[in-house]
């Protein structure tokens, strides 16, 4: 059996998807349907936009991720019987498991962006989310209780494999943390901006139901959904809502996830959209056969056998 799953976004400039949103036939008619909903055009606006995670890069994001779905199930044959979305995937997921239509998905993708965007030129300006690998749990666990007793303020914000986490704290701590995880042998990956999935952020959490996430109905799924903080099966729109506002924050746990999936029988899990992660980290590999949708596969020719010869 297989599942959708749609993975958290990485940085993303027009370079990584504009090729695709114009060619694919999927995307494009997604990305027209975006345009009327926004009432401006994306693609124009996104190749003209600076930064990783600009309204147009995350909007282009949301509709690559659900073009892809579309393109895997016709072309590849997935058939997915139950979907996920660790991350900023939670929206891309809520869409095609039911709970909201595309273009609710799109102006709530678009609103969340203004909403970072806003509160993080205010709030916790000096917090980021610094990721890294090759370090156990216990151990990350002990530095967040290190940091806390130098003074210092952290919190796992995502626990993407058995040695790979994301966490989040103040700046000034940044270097810090670099340097315990090259002590105990890991290695450092990336540092967000703006940071993600902590609880401190409740003002985030208000602010995004009052101005964005309040103003939708959700159905209840109609394809099984995971909520991407613990892997337990989301049942009606209220839940769906209540997993969009958590994100802010709580923790992301993948393997919980994973678990979930496999509880469910799947055997078979679609990445669709750009991953660099998701789809390749161990606890994902070893639990399903993968397969990506990816941007770069979706606009090659399609490979036709020939009879000739036969």
């Amino acid at each position: 059996m297989d599942a959708l799953v749609f993975p958290g976004m990485g940085p993303t400039k027009f370079a990584d998807l504009g090729r695709f949103l114009l060619l694919n036939p999927q995307a494009r008619q997604l990305v027209a349907a975006a345009d009327t909903r926004l009432g401006y055009p994306l693609a124009d606006r996104f190749a003209e936009a600076e930064g990783d995670y600009s309204e147009y890069a995350q909007v282009a994001f949301f509709v690559a991720c659900l073009a892809l779905a579309e393109w895997a199930e016709a072309e590849l044959g997935v058939e997915p019987v139950a979907c996920a979305g660790p991350s900023f995937g939670e929206k891309p997921a809520a869409v095609r498991a039911g709970s909201l239509s595309f273009e609710d998905g799109v102006w709530l993708t678009a609103r969340l962006a203004r909403c970072l965007e806003e509160y993080f030129a205010v709030e916790h300006r000096d917090v980021v989310t610094h990721s890294f690998a090759r370090v156990p749990e216990e151990r990350v666990r002990e530095l967040v209780d290190e940091l806390a007793g130098r003074g210092g303020w952290s919190e796992i914000s995502c626990f993407v494999d058995r040695d790979l986490f994301m966490v989040s704290l103040r700046e000034p701590e940044l270097d810090w943390l670099k340097r315990s995880v090259r002590s105990l042998g890991g290695l450092s990956l990336y540092t967000m901006r703006p940071p993600m999935h902590a609880s401190v952020f409740d003002g985030l959490r208000r602010k995004a139901a009052e101005e964005a996430i309040g103003e939708l109905e959700f159905a209840a799924p109609q394809l099984p959904l995971l909520a991407d903080q613990d892997g337990s099966l989301v049942e009606d729109g209220a839940g769906v809502r209540s997993m969009l506002l958590d994100s802010f924050v709580r923790p992301m746990h993948w393997p919980a996830v994973v678990g979930g999936l496999r509880g469910l029988g799947v055997e078979r899990v679609c990445v669709a959209g750009p991953d660099s992660l998701f789809g390749r980290v161990g606890c994902t590999t070893s639990a399903f056969e993968v397969v990506s949708a990816t941007p770069w596969l979706a606009v090659q020719p399609r490979r036709r056998t020939s009879s000739a010869g036969r």
